[in-house]
């Protein structure tokens, strides 16, 4: 009891230096928390939509994805004949079944041309308005379709994009251009995860997204009262037999919710994995805050030692007050967590992304982890300085306040640092030398955490040499005042060393994440010089297949040389060797294509690789299964006949563009797969007649005009828009890295606010010798911007380090370039230093407003 209350009152004392390392800790715990909570959230969204949105039991065609999606190589859904719902009517156990038609590889525009489609990646789906839709929306305005000239639309779009009843709308498809007004309007009864959906009725809905009537994508099927969905699902196999895909609700919702698992887990993680970036910084900044208290209590503890404390009482002391800071922390990270979620909530809303707090989900272990994370980090960042308070004697009572450097810990840190950086450096020096990606990348992660442990461990014994260096460089042009900011900086090494390993992690990851972006960039766009010999590119950004329609439209444009079609399919591939590869990637284009694309062939010419029955393959595939010019591959295309197709030309495997892929010409595709089967162009590529580029540029865009999902992009067009998709990226992990950093600049101000405390009487002493208050607070910001450079250095340096070892990597796929962005390091560099004025900035105005004559008193 002596030790708890010894240890809330030494709290109480100082909650105000406690503060700044509990809002650390709020800060880490409520970054875990709200990302458990947001995507808690969503899977409850998603769950609700899957659960009410999925009938009974659904039947579809085999073609179909287990999740119901309907693209499809040739642009057209999956379908079954009318048929079939006649013999599912007619099974036990149903009550009701309705056919419906939707795709979701569908382009809908209004009568501007503009795309309706959601900014958010969400689908758009053009569906027939059916009684199981009905369940989830509700027609809040005009009535629901009736005939080809009408169409309805989901509340949330028409708020978007201002459409209301009598609007025209265009549906694009693979079938051709369908325009109708709208009739109605319908608004979600469950939440809208970001999705446009269109209605039409069931006849319009097969002309246009399939251009046949009597047939359907799937049929809802209601089970009648005391049949449950299993049974039901197995009445309906054995009418149906195996021909088609049959699914009770449970697994189409299972199906659904896998869709959405992936990218869910991959940003779960990807948070967390933030968040425990800065729970690593805030590690620092508890370490400094307790071992600066624990210094400055010296006297205190050898008082408690001397009238009969223990050493164990002591450190229970100090490891008591930790506990609290991590308690209090905390429940108010939890709380600030939920808040966090909430507000992602909000701006995923502003993307698009429409998510209900009504579904706000806090399971219970969100909490529970919060607390553990918080208060587990928080007392073991305490255990080191509870040790040393534990070590203090009684005879510290006789000494002030402070304990003097232990010279040997220094001499050990020394040399501890130095061989984890060294292990590290050989680590990195190993993975850059490795021959291929994987074997490195092991390697480049060892080197990562060694060095970076090392850094930390060396960072004292680095402080002395480089404060001076930039105390030399940045301070001794401000005199007297500067020459004390560097010896402030170095009169606790291990203090400074702290306070710079803090800031240099964040940085470390910027720099490293700077360096391998923009050799990406520079590696992408040399290769794309190199290589691609077209003037022009057509393609839709989210991925979806050009229409024969847009493709005419192209080929219609004046001014052209030349369009090469480039379409992309899978195959079956029995190779010499007896293996047989399933759903192997195969590329098809027209043999202008060898011309467009300048790659790099070991064996033979990859103009030969279009000729009939013929085909490319990369070195090493060829290399894995023994395939030499002359040799045959037996092909099974997808959705079409299987043919033996020579190989003509090996192409090198260390192309950037394209990397490993294998081509035949599309008249050689056309033999084996049905014409109402053929895949869909992905990309097109353009070459204008000489001298009249830029007139073709402006004839192609004038072309795509009725077809706005399409993006016609010059080379330049297309590095920038490399440029800014690595750059969107970045960004985000910059936003995310802030936390860190944030984390890092509480570190540098409560560095700052203890050693002012610790240096009261000292202040005091010089304000009466004539330094004012303006040089109080100038040095005091100076001692602040030499650790955040110092820190800043240190960071940049390592991680320039990292980023080089990861592009040579990258240079084994074929990204060669080695970029470092030197006006991102020097402009982080620059920023660093305005973070070490601004962290400094309330610890010199509380310093300046000392009374004089009371901290010349202070013992």
């Amino acid at each position: 009891m002596t030790v708890l209350k010894t240890s809330m009152r030494n709290f109480l004392a100082h909650k105000g230096r406690m503060a700044l390392s509990a809002v650390a800790v709020l800060l880490s715990v409520a970054f875990v928390c709200g990302t458990l909570v947001f995507t808690d959230t969503m899977n409850t969204t998603f769950d609700k939509l899957f659960a009410a949105t999925s009938s009974d039991v659904t039947v579809s065609a085999k073609g179909a994805s287990d999740s119901g999606e309907t693209t499809s190589d040739n642009g057209k859904p999956p379908v079954i004949p009318d048929s079939v719902l006649g013999e599912v009517r007619g099974a036990d156990g149903v009550k009701s079944a309705e056919g419906t038609v939707f795709s979701t590889s569908v382009t809908v525009v209004d009568g501007d041309k503009d795309n309706l489609s959601p900014t958010s990646g969400g689908p758009t789906i053009v569906g027939s308005w059916n009684d199981n839709d009905a369940r989830t929306m509700e027609i809040t305005s005009g009535a629901a379709p009736e005939g080809a000239g009408q169409i309805m639309v989901d509340a949330d779009t028409a708020d978007k994009h201002g459409l209301k009843l009598g609007d025209e709308i265009g549906v694009i498809t693979v079938v051709g251009t369908h325009t109708a007004k709208i009739s109605g309007i319908a608004d979600f009864t469950v939440t809208n995860p970001g999705a446009a959906i269109f209605y039409l009725d069931t006849k319009t809905a097969q002309q246009v997204l399939v251009g046949e009537g009597g047939v359907y994508t799937n049929v809802n099927v209601t089970a009648a009262a005391g049949v449950s969905d299993a049974q039901l699902k197995k009445n309906v196999l054995a009418e149906l037999g195996g021909a088609y895909k049959v699914q009770t609700a449970e697994e189409t919702a299972e199906a659904n919710q896998k869709d959405v698992e992936g990218f869910m887990s991959v940003m779960k993680y990807a948070m967390l994995g933030f968040a425990g970036i800065a729970f690593l910084v805030g590690i620092f900044l508890i370490i400094n805050t307790f071992s600066m208290l624990v210094a400055q209590r010296t006297r205190e503890i050898g008082l408690m030692r001397a009238i009969g404390s223990s050493r164990k009482q002591v450190n229970r002391s100090v490891l008591a007050e930790a506990l609290l800071l991590g308690v209090v922390g905390s429940i108010l990270g939890v709380g600030a967590g939920v808040g966090l979620a909430v507000g992602l909530m909000k701006l995923m809303g502003q993307m698009g992304m429409e998510l209900s707090t009504d579904d706000l989900t806090v399971a219970w272990t969100t909490p529970v982890a919060g607390l553990v994370l918080g208060v587990v980090v928080t007392v073991l960042a305490a255990y080191l300085p509870a040790r040393r308070a534990g070590r203090i004697s009684p005879m510290a009572a006789l000494r002030d306040a402070g304990t003097p450097a232990d010279g040997r810990a220094g001499w050990i840190r020394g040399v501890v640092g130095l061989v984890l950086t060294g292990a590290g450096g050989f680590a990195l020096y190993l993975a850059g030398a490795a021959d291929k990606a994987t074997d490195g990348s092991l390697w480049l992660g060892v080197g990562v955490v060694l060095s970076l442990i090392g850094f930390v461990v060396i960072g004292p014994v680095l402080a002395s040499g480089v404060v001076r260096v930039l105390g030399a460089v940045l301070l001794r042009a401000f005199g007297p005042v500067g020459r004390m900011a560097e010896r402030n900086a170095l009169r606790n090494p291990r203090r400074t060393g702290a306070t710079g390993a803090a800031l240099m992690i964040g940085l470390a990851l910027v720099a490293c994440l700077s360096v391998v972006g923009s050799s990406m960039v520079a590696s992408a766009t040399e290769e794309l010089d190199k290589t691609v010999g077209t003037d022009f590119i057509v393609q839709n950004d989210n991925g979806q297949l050009i229409t024969p329609q847009a493709v005419e439209a192209v080929k219609s444009a004046p001014g052209l040389e030349r369009v090469t079609e480039y379409k992309w399919t899978e195959a079956d591939f029995t190779t010499p060797d007896g293996k047989t590869l399933k759903e192997t990637a195969i590329t098809a284009a027209d043999p202008t294509y060898a011309t467009d694309l300048r790659v790099e062939t070991v064996a033979g010419k990859l103009a030969d690789a279009y000729r009939p029955d013929s085909m490319s393959v990369h070195e090493d595939f060829a290399e894995d299964h023994g395939i030499s010019i002359g040799s045959k591959i037996e092909v099974a295309f997808k959705d079409g006949s299987t043919g033996a197709l020579t190989v003509r030309a090996i192409t090198s495997s260390e192309a950037v563009v394209d990397a490993g892929a294998m081509y035949t010409s599309i008249d050689t595709l056309a033999r084996y797969v049905p014409a109402d089967k053929m895949p869909l162009d992905t990309l097109l590529f353009v070459s204008a007649k000489d001298g009249q580029q830029e007139a073709a540029y402006k004839a192609l865009k004038d072309a795509l005009h009725e077809y706005p999902q399409y993006t016609v992009r010059d080379q330049t067009d297309y590095k920038e828009a490399l440029k800014d998709q690595i750059g969107q990226l970045l960004n985000m992990i910059y936003g995310l890295l802030a936390l860190a950093i944030v984390v890092a600049v509480l570190g540098v101000v409560n560095t700052l606010a203890l050693s002012v405390v610790e240096r009261t009487r000292e202040i005091g002493l010089m304000r009466a010798i004539g330094l004012s208050r303006r040089q109080l607070r100038r040095m005091i910001r100076m001692e602040s911007v030499v650790i955040a450079l110092f820190g800043a250095l240190l960071g940049l340096g390592l991680g320039m380090g990292w980023g080089a070892t990861a592009q040579q990597l990258l240079a084994l796929e074929g990204l060669k370039v080695l970029d470092i962005p030197w006006p991102t390091i020097i402009g982080v560099f620059i920023g660093s230093a305005f973070v070490g004025l601004f962290a400094a900035l309330v610890p010199a105005f509380r310093a300046g407003r000392m009374n004089v004559l009371n901290a010349i008193a202070t013992d």
